[in-house]
């Protein structure tokens, strides 16, 4: 994009947001209908196949597989009727050409489900029509990423194609024997191994319907009122614009996992404000397309990455939205600091409010916390009291008492007139209350906490949790409407109609929406392929320990920097599969042999990380261009301030590797969860002041660098103490099964193995397994996918359950146990911390007598 730099002004942002999003071409009359209706029928599929209903009617029911080929059917005909093929092919109209490769594709990608029987009464011996629908389907599928993704994706599923033929030539550390086109057509076509693999399945089962559920809340004005509330609670503060745009990023990440819907849907607003309120253009794009962003690591809604590693980590979402849920928070935060800072040091003026006095402002903040809580009790509670008084009929009451919940929410609401957005080019008079916000979109909770509640406490299924939250929404939409008409006494015919528009525009755009995701999650399937054809992931461990020595940091940098290289032209969720199926098993595998056991879901995570920076790092960012096209700056000065910004999100996946209780992970009680989420929280602000060069005032170089310092204390303080004397202490094998029977439910026990690995080599590594419920040790391992044999000093692995959280950590049949790695008696960790607070209160202080200092000083005024 870097020929793209006088562009901006002109660009047309709902035009940017369909060509990267949802596609740019929108023909009218007939043929817009046929698009519409092909789109509303892959939404109502996925709504249908994600339901209940197919098991309690016995008609309709999917397997995967099938299911799978219906999806990427779908998605490869609306890539090649709604996505152009060039800058300069018509937006107004499908040519013929786009005709015939749209019927093709989906004929190529709905091959598994027309022909499901047949192929399976034949497996492995393909014929002419299988060969010739798996090699058009290839082909068809890289064009198809060409249009929705760019080039790159396509470059790099090309390289991993040619790396399956090539084998044979070349180097002898990643040479194999290759392959026949046969066999790679049968592998990548006509089997789950390849392009209906692992990552197509997810995008199938539930990350439509969690698209299609922030597509359908926005279309419901959702964001509109999360944006709003956000202007209401900190449009008074000092930079007040801009911290509107961290957190309404933050709430509108909730629900949508879309960095550049993100950044236009709140920066249209909060970019102008900012600018008027004295930050500069590229400043003010940098902040919203850095807030923007992270939405993708927001729970409880993370980007579509976040859903693959349900599969590939192989624990529950709600797992991962635990682990997730406290770097996301100490991220945002740390990106409102600097905001705050940044600010400060330029001396903005806050958005005027009305004036309250200070006793009145108090009683509301405090009723407004109150009543919050207040209200959170008494639903989880009362939810919980319902199910366990009426057992089977429960749903049906908390049902009836939601619908009877959301209208008497909109009744209050229709008693209030509907908030707009305000013109960002007209001066803002005042504020509005945080309350008077509130009231008018109340219902809009209700969806959320549907799908909180699925998630955290019943712990439905993603897919099962995302279609109950979108039954809501689509309820809340078809009523809203008529129902505020109804309660205001006014027409209802054109209430019902802009209803029934919104319902099917929303669908339709959910869809729209899903296919670069769908295409994405295929193409990278090529990839996963390969390596499964090629055997490429053993290969790729001795590569990666011969480039890094076997040193672990050096490895995490090299992830990271490969990570930030394939964001300039791949989206978040293509990079995380293409780094994560290559690496994460790696980093797992030799930190295990470097006596380091790191948890599987840190390094997904450290990889889900590094991927969401596609979205901003030059000279690609989708997102920072966005905020470039509203601020109208140059869009590679906005990537380069907004990655700057993000440093404080890119030094956290360093930390939560070696140091997992960020994650939850082996925390002690809420006592010592509380300590560390402190701790970490104070070193991640001390890191944004320290990139800022601004503490209490404009710090002194000497300043900042013991404030990167103190930083790490907090982050690693037991890396301190692990200079004096060893963290861990190995005992005896004979003590395992004791220690997984004492280990905590949900807990982690880590032990040393030795064994011959699959090339023949002695292998010694320590590892973590994750174990569930207590109970029986022998039940236990077997629920972590593992069986034990004692045999004398050392117990015997007789079986590693496929797809299990062992057999993922590279634990093999026939390996020993030979120790149990248990924490040693180490000084306490708040010593280090201690002192580090200590330090930087020092450096406060200074800075405090510094600004009096410069406060008191007369002003000179020149002699004459």
């Amino acid at each position: 994009m870097s020929g793209s730099r006088q562009q901006p002004a002109d660009v047309d942002l709902e035009q940017l947001v369909a060509d990267v999003d949802a596609g740019g071409r929108a023909p009218k009359g007939a043929v817009g209908t046929l698009l519409l209706c092909i789109a509303l029928a892959w939404a109502l599929f996925q709504l249908w196949y994600a339901s209940p209903l197919p098991f309690v009617v016995g008609f309709g029911v999917f397997n995967d597989t099938e299911a799978r080929a219906i999806h990427l059917g779908f998605a490869l005909f609306l890539a090649f009727t709604a996505y152009p093929a060039l800058k300069s092919s018509p937006r107004d109209k499908v040519p013929v050409q786009d005709w015939i490769l749209a019927v093709l594709g989906a004929f190529a990608g709905a091959y598994l489900f027309l022909f499901y029987n047949a192929l399976a009464g034949r497996p492995g011996q393909p014929t002419t029509l299988d060969l010739l629908a798996g090699g058009a389907g290839i082909l068809l599928l890289l064009e198809a990423t060409r249009r929705t993704l760019g080039l790159p994706m396509v470059v790099v599923a090309s390289v991993f194609i040619f790396f399956t033929f090539a084998g044979p030539w070349m180097p002898d550390v990643i040479q194999h024997k290759g392959a026949s086109v046969t066999k790679f057509l049968n592998h990548q076509w006509l089997t789950t191994e390849g392009v209906f693999g692992i990552a197509l399945g997810v995008s199938t089962s539930f990350v439509f319907l969690f698209v299609l559920f922030g597509t359908l809340l926005e279309k419901a004005g959702g964001g509109n009122w999360m944006m709003q509330i956000s202007i209401a609670l900190l449009g008074h503060l000092r930079g007040g614009p801009a911290k509107v745009a961290v957190v309404s990023s933050a709430l509108n990440g909730v629900v949508s996992g879309s960095s550049v819907s993100n950044v236009v849907s709140g920066g249209i607003f909060t970019i102008p404000l900012m600018k008027r309120t004295g930050l500069s253009g590229v400043k003010a794009g940098a902040i919203e397309a850095s807030a923007s962003i992270n939405g993708q690591i927001m729970p409880p809604v993370m980007g579509a990455a976040a859903f693959l590693m349900v599969e590939y980590v192989g624990v529950p979402y709600a797992e991962i939205v635990k682990h997730a849920v406290l770097p996301a928070i100490f991220s945002y935060l740390a990106l409102l600091y600097m905001v705050h800072l940044e600010a400060v040091k330029i001396g903005l003026k806050p958005i005027p409010q009305a004036v309250a006095p200070r006793k009145e402002r108090l009683l509301r903040m405090g009723l407004g916390l109150s009543g919050t809580i207040a209200t959170i009790c008494i639903l989880y509670y009362g939810i919980l009291a319902i199910e366990a008084l009426f057992g089977a009929a429960a749903p049906w009451l908390l049902s009836a008492a939601g619908i009877a919940l959301y209208v008497a929410t909109i009744w209050y609401a229709a008693r209030f007139p509907d908030l707009a957005l305000d013109d960002p080019d007209t001066p803002i008079e005042h504020l509005p209350r945080a309350w008077d916000v509130t009231r008018t979109g109340l219902d809009f909770l209700i969806p959320i906490a549907v799908l909180l509640w699925c998630l955290m406490v019943a712990q439905l299924s993603p897919g099962l949790s995302a279609f109950w939250a979108t039954v809501s929404i689509i309820g809340i939409l078809v009523t809203r409407k008529p129902l505020m008409a109804l309660f205001r006494k006014q027409s209802l015919a054109p209430a019902i109609r802009a209803a029934a528009a919104d319902l099917v525009d929303g669908l339709a755009l959910g869809s729209r929406n899903m296919t670069g995701i769908a295409v994405a999650t295929a193409t990278a399937g090529i990839v996963v392929g390969t390596i499964t054809l090629t055997g490429l992931g053993l290969m790729m461990t001795e590569f990666v320990e011969f480039i890094s020595g076997g040193n672990v940091i050096l490895m995490l940098i090299l992830i990271a920097a490969i990570s930030l290289v394939l964001g300039m032209g791949i989206p978040t969720t293509a990079n995380y599969i293409l780094v994560a199926t290559l690496m994460a098993p790696v980093v797992v595998d030799l930190g295990a042999q470097a006596g380091l056991a790191i948890p599987l879901i840190a390094v997904h995570l450290f990889v889900f990380y590094f991927g969401i920076m596609a979205d901003i790092t030059p000279p690609v960012g989708l997102a920072a261009f966005a905020a470039a096209a509203i601020s109208k700056e140059d869009p590679i000065a906005t990537a380069f301030q907004g990655g700057f910004y993000s440093l404080r999100t890119a030094i956290l996946p360093f930390v939560f590797i070696f140091n997992p209780a960020m994650l939850l992970i082996d925390n002690e009680g809420w006592i010592h969860t509380a300590f560390v989420a402190t701790a970490s929280l104070i070193a991640i602000l001390l890191f944004s002041a320290a990139a800022m060069n601004w503490f209490v005032t404009k710090s002194r170089l000497w300043e900042s660098a013991v404030l990167l310092l103190v930083c790490f204390t907090l982050f690693r303080p037991d890396w301190w103490l692990n200079q004096f004397s060893p963290p861990y202490e190995e005992v005896p094998a004979s003590e395992f099964l004791a220690a997984v029977e004492q280990a905590p439910p949900k807990g982690r026990i880590s032990f040393v193995v030795e064994g011959i690995n699959l090339m023949g080599d002695d292998v010694r590594k320590t590892v973590n397994v994750r174990l569930d419920e207590a109970g029986d040790p022998m039940q236990r391992l077997q629920e972590a996918g593992l069986s034990v044999t004692p045999a004398g000093d050392t117990l015997v692995i007789t079986n590693v359950a496929f797809g299990s959280y062992a057999k993922r950590i590279g634990l093999e049949v026939g390996y020993d146990i030979v120790a149990v790695v248990k924490k040693a008696d180490q000084p306490s960790i708040a010593i280090p911390i201690g002192i580090s607070l200590a330090i930087a209160g020092a450096i406060a202080a200074l800075q405090f007598a510094r600004r009096r200092a410069r406060t008191a000083e007369p002003v000179r005024t020149p002699s004459r």
